[in-house]
């Protein structure tokens, strides 16, 4: 059926001037402090072309303050914007995509409402941005610039409009989401869920990163992988040097092939295809250095085929590993299943899978609901996600 969205194409103020100076700045931060109600705050980065993933464009928008369209670049520190917001709610969509940059420029909200998250929580089919708006508020936003080269300078008028219309349509998509979480009983939920990605706090860096690498499943030794942690790390090393996106610097799939491959010399190197290219022909010692540094580690110092850690085998391992706890699994994930139906949020809403199969995998004793509750408290389940799920995860560590 023909979609009856009504277009928005231009903002209703006009497409301000990019700020891009500290006159302007502290003229928009003076803005801001006299606006009210809650603030709608986007990023634009360029992770496809920047190594990274800082900000290149910031927009924010409030009631009596006007959009401001920033740039990061010339101006490093926002932390005058956080001062003029001050308590303010900060509505995003998909926070926390957004925060980890903001923050790095000096903007970390004190409260919270993610459009996103308030849309899975609602039961809604589509949480994108695009399709939320469309739902609730009938209009269509342009597409096609989200995955664009934000570091650009100057920024295109036409990506400017994109972004200036994201944050003009975030507060209303807000209250209408509040309303429908309001009908449905879920507004705590809600506000439990946006306390705790405050509490959050950074990401913790990631374990093993180059584990990472799309194909590296299909490498079989430890020596294998060893090169390819190393061919790796040297390409990580020369895209953040040149401050640009690791995967146009070399794909993962030329460092997959390479390692299978395993070339005995430069030459061989080149006559894969991605290494035939005018640019890697250039830096072609420098990958093969860095294969031969991998095939020469010691067996002591080879990565192990699987990330090591305190979590449990992958699930489709439990089977044979231990029969028990795939039934235990089993048990809560159809649980879960109805619960998820029954409210109308995904189950991956309803508690995190990790936690669950955690718990599933190594069930606490005794095997009783109140220490089945705190050890979902303690991995970090909110109040809400406990009351629905305590008694049929109780249940399901019984099992078996």
């Amino acid at each position: 059926m023909e979609s009856t969205a009504v277009p928005l194409l231009a903002p209703r103020d006009g497409l301000p001037p990019v700020i891009e100076n500290s006159t302007q700045l502290v003229e928009y931060a003076q803005a801001l402090r006299e606006g009210t109600g809650p603030v709608a705050v986007d990023a634009e980065r360029a992770s496809g072309y920047r190594y990274g993933q800082r900000a290149y464009l910031v927009q924010l928008r409030r009631n009596g303050s006007g959009t401001g369209l920033v740039d990061p670049v010339p101006l490093p520190d926002l932390s005058v914007l956080q001062d003029a917001i001050g308590d303010a709610e900060w509505v995003l969509h998909a926070a926390n995509q957004d925060l980890p940059c903001l923050a790095e420029i000096g903007l970390v909200p004190r409260r919270l409402f993610d459009t996103e998250l308030a849309a899975r929580l609602a039961g809604l089919p589509r949480v994108g941005l695009g399709a939320v708006v469309e739902s609730l508020l009938g209009f269509s936003l342009q597409k096609g610039h989200s995955a664009a080269d934000w570091s650009t300078r100057p920024l295109p008028e036409e990506w400017l409009v994109y972004a200036a219309l994201d944050v003009e349509v975030l507060v209303d998509l807000r209250d209408a989401l509040a309303a429908i979480l309001e009908e449905q009983g879920k507004t705590e939920w809600a506000r439990q869920e946006f306390e705790a990605i405050l509490a959050a706090g950074p990401a913790a860096p990631r374990v093993d990163p180059w584990r990472r690498t799309s194909g590296v499943h299909g490498l079989r030794s430890r020596r294998q992988l060893g090169m390819l942690r190393a061919i790796w790390e040297a390409r990580d090393e020369l895209a953040r040097r040149r401050d640009i996106a690791p995967g146009r610097v070399l794909p993962d799939s030329a460092m997959v092939s390479a390692v299978q491959a395993d070339p005995k010399n430069e030459g061989a190197l080149l006559e894969l295809p991605v290494f035939r290219g005018r640019a890697n022909r250039r830096l072609v010692a420098h990958w093969f250095e860095a294969l031969a540094r991998g095939k020469a580690l010691p067996e002591d110092d080879l990565p192990p085929h699987s990330r090591t850690g305190d979590g449990p085998p992958p699930v489709n391992r439990w089977a044979d590993r231990d029969p028990a706890a795939a039934k235990r699994l089993q048990a809560a994930r159809a649980g879960l299943a109805e619960v998820s139906e029954k409210h109308s949020v995904p189950v991956e809403n309803v508690v995190s899978p990790d936690l669950v199969r955690r718990l599933m995998w190594n069930p606490p004793e005794p095997r009783e609901r109140d220490v089945v509750v705190e050890v979902l408290r303690a991995g970090g389940a909110r109040e809400w996600q406990i009351g629905l799920t305590a008694d049929l995860l109780t249940a399901a560590v019984a099992t078996a």
